[in-house]
């Protein structure tokens, strides 16, 4: 007697290793590419936010690691780049944060698959001023100001409920017209890139992948051709 396939019953729309797509977009060659990383990045961000296709383009998979090199990874999203690098704002006492403290070493994925596309980024991350988080955080909607002091993120909560009663207490002390003071415990980090990783899907998987490496000078950039 034989085991039965538990995979047999399956509908095939569920079988993971049924699923392809063939991807048959124009593909990217090194000539056409912007001199510098970050430029590249705005015409294919311009790209992914203008045509509508990707729900929301500034969001980003960050990958960190503690102090033993073990990994996290978690989506957040964008706020600014330049040619610094990449900003996104966070609580300080998360455990991202907390891992950027002691291993400032971070990858970035932007997963913008309706355009079989993705940046992958390596670099390393400081914490940006206080005039700089100051300025975005007076952008923030008044819910979401409020949101950064009630949440203590990433530590563990009892219900739902301690988290809207915080919330409640909130919004009361700091009624919406009136200021709310920036948390302490709350800021940015910019991500100063070392590789920057333009994935292109093509037919029969055979993807152009055009990396970006920063040289030792700090001004200029190779560009490699990885195979896919």
């Amino acid at each position: 007697m034989t085991d039965r396939d538990p995979t047999a019953d399956r509908d095939p729309r569920l079988d993971p290793a049924a699923m392809r797509k063939q991807y048959r977009v124009a593909g990217i060659d090194a000539n056409d590419l912007a001199a510098d990383p970050m430029t590249q990045f705005g015409r294919w961000f311009e790209e992914a936010a203008l045509q509508g296709l990707v729900y929301e383009p500034n969001a980003m998979v960050v990958s960190t690691a503690d102090a033993e090199g073990r990994p996290s990874s978690r989506t957040v999203l964008m706020k600014h780049y330049d040619d610094q690098g990449f900003v996104f704002y966070t609580n300080y006492d998360s455990r991202k944060a907390r891992e950027l403290g002691v291993n400032p070493y971070v990858s970035l994925l932007f997963p913008w698959h309706p355009m079989a596309r993705q940046v992958l980024v390596t670099g390393t991350a400081r914490r940006t001023g206080r005039d700089e988080t100051a300025a975005y955080f007076r952008t923030r909607p008044h819910g979401s100001q409020l949101g950064a002091w009630a949440s203590t993120q990433s530590s563990v909560i009892h219900s739902r409920a301690e988290l809207e009663s915080s919330y409640e207490e909130l919004s009361a002390r700091y009624p919406e017209g009136e200021q709310v003071p920036v948390p302490p415990h709350w800021g940015g980090f910019r991500i100063a890139p070392q590789t920057v990783e333009f994935w292109q899907g093509r037919e029969n998987r055979l993807h152009d992948r055009l990396r970006y490496v920063a040289e030792p000078d700090g001004m200029t950039w190779r560009v490699d051709r990885l195979s896919p």
